[in-house]
């Protein structure tokens, strides 16, 4: 067992496949199953249970992937500790993110790069992933937070966490639904931006399903302005309203028979390598990322019991 296997262990977790994890990390399918095998063996018990179509986590399986994310935090915080002020890095590093992720990661970025690197400067850029993708080509960008994004072999992802698509409506509809299917989903006018549009059809075209797109708003907050009057549903990642789903405002649906999710990978380019203050901002990111996952930004929060006063009894068949 080492750093690495546990690194593809959880990614596995995260993304709750073996296939689409070795897509991700550029990593053969059959080498990861060889990494999590061994550390079956070694632990002599079985973490994973494969499905037709991904892995679920067994018990001890749960259970180790909560030490597997201490130790990659304690290994962060062990590196952030052994810098000292002679190796401080300098400079300027320019910073891409997404309009669904950037008012949650920005602020406390900006926060860690003041505490621990003051001699570094950063500029946040933000536009959705294909244009921050071409501004890494272009050397606008140092580094981005990309959704999902293809394969190349021009620039190098390190993924940051998995997180589920769900349905966001008024809260008004909250005790109507407790779930969507991908039907009702192909029944429901849709408001939704261009960059999920092409995560969800991706997705839900392997199952035969598609979107009853209303309308494309390239404007989160625009989007989150019409959930707050009352206006329209949206399907988004769970993180990017989660302020205003605890607080009630906006209500929050899985989607039950997909398993949809969006990716978050830190990119860079693959040659050339990152500056010293690129690098130190790619690692505060990451930082926060595992902050914000410590505390529970990335779930869907669940629903209170009163707002489902009978039990749908096809719920009770699936369970």
């Amino acid at each position: 067992m080492d750093l690495r296997s546990i690194r593809y262990f959880v990614q596995i977790a995260d993304l709750g496949s073996i296939s689409r994890a070795a897509d991700h990390l550029g990593v053969a399918q059959p080498a990861l199953s060889r990494h999590v095998k061994g550390i079956e063996d070694e632990l002599g018990m079985p973490l994973l249970v494969r499905l037709p179509r991904g892995v679920r986590l067994t018990a001890p399986g749960r259970q180790f992937l909560e030490h597997c994310r201490r130790i990659l935090r304690e290994l962060a915080r062990a590196r952030e500790e052994l810098r000292t002020d002679d190796r401080a890095p300098r400079g300027k590093a320019i910073l891409g993110v997404s309009p669904t992720i950037g008012s949650l990661l920005v602020p406390g970025i900006i926060e860690r790069v003041r505490r621990q690197s003051p001699d570094v400067s950063i500029k946040v850029v933000e536009a959705f992933s294909p244009q921050l993708y071409d501004a890494l080509l272009a050397g606008k960008v140092d580094v981005a937070v990309l959704t999902n994004p293809a394969p190349s072999r021009s620039v190098k992802y390190s993924p940051l966490v998995s997180e589920p698509l769900v349905v966001l409506t008024p809260p008004q509809q909250r005790g109507t639904h407790r779930y969507y299917t991908l039907a009702e989903l192909a029944r429901t006018p849709i408001i939704i931006t261009s960059g999920i549009r092409a995560v969800i059809e991706e997705q839900i075209g392997r199952h035969g399903g598609r979107l009853n797109v209303e309308a494309e708003v390239d404007a989160v907050e625009a989007i989150r302005g019409m959930l707050l009057r009352g206006i329209g549903t949206t399907v988004m990642p769970v993180s990017t309203f989660h302020d205003d789903i605890r607080a009630g405002r906006i209500a929050a649906f899985p989607i039950t028979d997909a398993s949809l999710h969006r990716i978050l990978v830190l990119a860079h380019l693959a040659e050339g390598g990152m500056s010293a203050a690129a690098e130190e901002v790619s690692q505060l990111l990451a930082a926060e990322v595992d902050a914000l996952r410590e505390r529970g930004v990335f779930n869907v929060a669940a629903a209170p019991a009163e707002d489902f006063p009978e039990k749908p009894a096809v719920n009770r068949r699936r369970k």
